[in-house]
């Protein structure tokens, strides 16, 4: 993505004043000053510089930017953060962009599973232990699938140490590791096998599961999407609508309850193959953006950035479902273009929810590195992997909903029951379970599960180090805008 070019100069002063006085008395002249020790070093200012170009450029709330002096910011990542609004909880900072963007699209050195963190607690609701993980799902062909990991499995030890939360991340990534399973008992948890594992640079499609169910005369496709990665829009995330077409399905079940979000066009793409045919053929709007105001004053009068508005539907993808009703499964990890599809999606066709509230993410960003905003090379050479991922709009559907903070509660609310676990796509798993018989009418008949014997809460899951900034909504189209503040 390319943005205008932005220079920045810095102003040096420097000289002396030289006085003459008496021939016969002369003034010695005043000693040079040294640098000031409290200052950053050179290479942290210039970070800085970066980064303060950027915030007071294009972030949606650069008009409350605080103001602080550069040159004594010594942790460029603790600047970045005391210029974030009250009201941001997304906007990241990292001196490793390259890694994030590669995570972007489902390319990460991982281990392939994707996990919910839980710890003890006692009757009162306080925490009595350490973390454990409970793996939510498997990609085939990684070093998880490999290793045998199922959906519910429990990990209990990271290299033969407890879980806790400083290290929990680390059962994600990283070159190797070493974890211990655990048993679940009638008693409580039982010490299992140890398993160790070498990291592998994957490339993770996010269409885990795509099948029919054939129940009360109903033929209902359930798809299992991961993440919103534009690269599979036009090979397996086709493939399974044109399944599905093929299939003659009557009801959709999308299944976005670990979806922490990812692309706009991938967005727009599954919302496209979904909503009815009328409103896909007319390009009609899914959500309009809502820039800064020196931003918003561009794409309002410039017509070459109309397309900065926001996005439509798209007539050309090559498969229309052509529903009216889609149910869609979600958690507290469903966000961002997950939250997008869901509002996106209200206006147009009846859209059920069943499981947890989403994540409560209404706005969306885009990365920028400081090629972004200077011409030279050489004038970031030594920062070249550093990059922000700055809030810069929010999104609203074309009823004008946005600002949705607390997310969007469920139709029915469903726990998604890990301990134990029922397969993901089974009509023994309770969200599922719960969408089909709101489709058909007839209730499922279902094993009673037993109790368990201690009380957990859930504290974080992830599928990756990076879902934290797949909540941000990433803008993926190649940016034009003219230049605000430019040279």
């Amino acid at each position: 993505m390319k943005l205008f070019k932005y220079w920045l100069f810095a102003i040096m002063l420097a000289g002396a004043v030289l006085s003459g006085c008496g021939k016969d008395d002369p003034e010695p002249e005043p000693e040079p000053e040294g640098p000031d020790p409290n200052e950053a070093p050179v290479l942290t200012q210039k970070i800085n510089g970066f980064i303060k170009a950027a915030m007071t450029d294009i972030y949606l709330w650069y008009s409350t930017l605080p103001t602080i002096d550069i040159r004594y910011e010594t942790d460029s990542k603790a600047y970045f953060k005391k210029l974030l609004n009250a009201e941001d909880k997304w906007s990241y900072i990292t001196d490793d962009i390259t890694a994030f963007e590669n995570s972007l699209e489902g390319k990460e050195k991982a281990y392939g599973y994707s996990l919910t963190f839980g710890r003890f607690v006692d009757g009162t609701g306080a925490p009595t232990g350490n973390y454990f993980g409970i793996v939510e799902y498997v990609y085939p062909n990684t070093p998880a699938a490999r290793a045998g990991f199922q959906r519910g499995d429990l990990l209990i030890k990271i290299n033969d140490g407890n879980i806790t939360a400083t290290n929990y991340m680390d059962l994600l990534s990283g070159n190797q590791i070493s974890v211990t399973k655990g048993i679940l008992t009638t008693t409580g948890i039982a010490t299992g096998t140890s398993i160790s594992m070498v990291a592998e640079e994957l490339e993770l499609d996010p269409v885990l599961i795509k099948k029919v169910i054939e129940k009360e005369g109903h033929k209902i496709g359930y798809l299992l999407y991961t993440q919103y990665i534009a690269n599979y829009n036009t090979t397996s995330l086709a493939e399974a609508m044109q399944f599905f077409r093929d299939q003659q399905i009557t009801d959709l079940v999308l299944d976005l309850r670990y979806n922490p979000g990812g692309q706009t066009t991938a967005a727009q793409y599954l919302c496209s193959s979904i909503a009815p045919a009328s409103i896909v053929e007319v390009n009609s709007p899914l959500v309009t953006y809502q820039w800064n105001d020196k931003y918003q004053a561009v794409i309002n009068t410039n017509p070459a950035y109309a397309g900065w508005k926001g996005i439509n539907f798209q007539s050309t993808v090559p498969v229309k479902l052509n529903l009216n009703k889609v149910h869609i499964l979600t958690g507290s990890g469903s966000a961002s273009a997950s939250e997008l599809t869901i509002c996106g999606l209200q206006p147009y066709m009846n859209v059920v929810m069943v499981g947890d509230t989403t994540y409560g993410k209404y706005t969306g960003s885009i990365t920028l590195k400081p090629e972004d905003y200077y011409e030279n090379p050489t004038a970031y050479a030594d920062y070249k992997n550093w990059g922000i991922q700055p809030i810069v709009f929010r999104f609203a559907n074309a009823q004008g909903l946005t600002n949705f903070k607390n997310g969007f509660a469920p139709n029915y609310r469903v726990a998604d029951e890990l301990l134990p676990a029922f397969p993901l796509g089974d009509l023994s798993e309770p969200l599922l379970k719960k969408a089909v018989e709101d489709i058909t009418g007839v209730p499922i008949a279902a094993l009673k599960r037993a109790g368990l014997p201690f009380r957990y809460e859930v504290v974080d899951r992830a599928s990756s180090r990076f879902d934290p900034l797949k909540r941000n909504l990433y803008l993926d189209k190649e940016m034009k805008l003219p230049g605000i503040l430019t040279e």
